[in-house]
């Protein structure tokens, strides 16, 4: 297993995350990018939407007042998780909500997914090569399980400017050429759902998880890489709780297991290793920085 040790990690080390609406960057990959910061890896979130279509799911704070400035709340929420996990900086895509197929929002052509591609490629680019990351975490090509316009476009540009950022004949009023070293598919594995429903099992409860979802579990994921997380297991869900509106604090799904029993039920995040400039993507490792000592 390809290893890299955290305690030894130059301040100097980048993680980018690319998300397409606010709140997730909390339910993928919270604990990883905070187990990083405390390690003194620079943290970068870029969100790519204001998540202005994003469903009031708190019973509590649907209120008229709350709809007609959820914009503004959604960032604030954005502020406030950002800070627990730890990000150094959040920046802002631009994008409008894009919503789900077929509806209003969908169409709208300050939408995500309407953007001009070259645009939104353009805007990805000059983040990377202002904050040179190591490492990028996205999206990968398999969402059909949730096609969310905006998800699947956070894919397609952050390959596209994977690429660009380190041509020099591209985009040049974007900086200096840079070429990250590794890009990495966040997942949300079957085997934690598995073992997060058969928990729910011993303990006497009542599984968050339907026929539809039990139905995924059958499949196996492609991981090669697992983030231990010990001590940060617990980000996540504070994380989700910054967005009020968007998290019922009473759902079984991301609060239903004890504390004591999630903390210690599946401790990692995993990814997919999609491209690397330092190596092979054919690797099995626990940690996103494996392979790369260090980049100016």
């Amino acid at each position: 297993m390809a290893t890299g040790s955290l305690e030894t990690m130059s301040t100097r080390r980048s993680l980018l995350t690319v998300h397409a609406h606010p709140d997730d960057e909390a339910s993928k990959g919270a604990a990883t990018v905070a187990r990083y910061h405390d390690h003194g890896v620079a943290t970068f979130l870029v969100c790519c939407t204001g998540g202005e279509e994003g469903d009031i799911l708190n019973p509590a704070l649907d209120l008229p007042e709350v709809r007609a400035d959820l914009a503004a709340i959604r960032l604030q929420e954005l502020e406030r998780s950002a800070k627990i996990i730890g990000y150094d900086e959040v920046v802002l895509l631009g994008y409008r909500d894009s919503g789900m197929p077929g509806t209003a929002a969908n169409a709208r052509p300050d939408a995500f997914a309407t953007a001009p591609l070259d645009e939104a490629v353009g805007r990805l680019v000059s983040v990377i090569r202002r904050v040179r990351p190591d490492v990028i975490l996205t999206y990968g090509d398999e969402q059909s399980e949730y096609p969310h316009p905006d998800h699947l476009r956070v894919h397609e540009v952050s390959l596209a400017a994977w690429d660009a950022a380190a041509d020099p004949a591209r985009y040049p009023e974007a900086g200096d050429p840079f070429a990250p070293a590794k890009l990495y598919y966040t997942l949300w594995p079957r085997r934690r759902m598995r073992a997060t429903h058969e928990k729910f099992l011993e303990l006497g409860l009542t599984s968050p998880f339907d026929e539809q979802r039990l139905a995924r579990l059958d499949k196996e994921d492609v991981i090669t890489t697992s983030v231990d997380l010990t001590g940060y297991v617990e980000v996540r869900g504070e994380a989700l709780r910054a967005h009020a509106t968007q998290v019922d604090p009473n759902s079984p799904f991301w609060f239903g297991l004890p504390p004591d029993v999630q903390r210690t039920l599946y401790p990692y995040d995993d990814y997919f290793l999609a491209r690397s400039r330092v190596g092979t993507t054919d690797v099995i490792e626990d940690d996103l920085f494996a392979g790369i000592d260090r980049i100016d």
